[in-house]
């Protein structure tokens, strides 16, 4: 007699084997991309934002699985998981994934990929290529994903942000205009406005030490600074 498993006895790896990266380019993009959405929706309880989790999108089934390198959830909390199982998530599946290629990616594997986000509900699909600055993106129309046609200076219905690709760079810009940064950018930035601000208050004490000698003084002359 076959033993029968319950839905609710079958195990769903946290982890798939695959390395998370294959290089140091593909790496510093996955980690820019993720972080900087992080930060553009740090406000909002509700948006999930996570790098290389596994994504199940059918209860029962766990060989059905995919990894994006980044991926995005509207509508569901911030918090921890081991995975993204999409029947605890209310149904919601990730609305935008991101894709970073390697040269290890395969034609092949990346139409799988492609495959399986156009069948369990992504609506937005990007894919970079750092080696190449190639950017091929998708977006769903009547229920199917479909190339995204002069994707030079398109902005991500769903995101907000705006992709600039050019021959020579590629870059992805916030709501706001602000350039996607790196980790390093991000730290010799603040670094830079420590510093502006460091000068700033250093000028004040200053001027205040400087006004404060003004005004004794002017008392010591038998000058009141507040009739002046």
């Amino acid at each position: 007699m076959v033993q029968q498993i319950s839905v609710s006895e079958i195990f769903y790896p946290d982890r798939d084997g695959q390395p998370m990266a294959d290089n140091t380019a593909q790496f510093q993009w996955i980690v820019t991309i993720k972080e900087n959405l992080e930060l553009l929706y740090a406000n909002d309880p509700n948006i999930f934002v996570a790098g290389d989790l596994l994504w199940y999108p059918v209860e029962g089934q766990n060989k059905i699985r995919q990894a994006p390198d980044v991926l995005v959830a509207f509508t569901r909390p911030k918090g921890y998981r081991g995975s993204y199982r999409q029947w605890e998530e209310n149904g919601v599946p990730p609305q935008v994934v991101f894709e970073i290629l390697s040269p290890g990616n395969r034609r092949g594997e990346m139409a799988r990929k492609l495959q399986f986000y156009n069948r369990y509900g992504v609506e937005e699909y990007y894919e970079f290529d750092p080696d190449s600055l190639e950017l091929i993106g998708w977006e769903r129309h009547d229920g199917s994903l479909e190339v995204i046609e002069g994707i030079e200076d398109w902005i991500s219905p769903r995101l907000q942000i705006r992709f600039g690709v050019t021959p020579e760079t590629w870059e992805i810009y916030r709501p706001d205009g602000s350039r996607f940064l790196t980790f390093v950018e991000l730290g010799q930035r603040l670094a830079t406005t420590s510093q502006q601000l460091s000068e700033t208050n250093q000028r004040l004490e200053e001027s205040q030490a400087k006004a404060a000698r003004l005004a004794a003084r002017l008392k010591e002359l038998g000058v009141d600074p507040g009739e002046i």
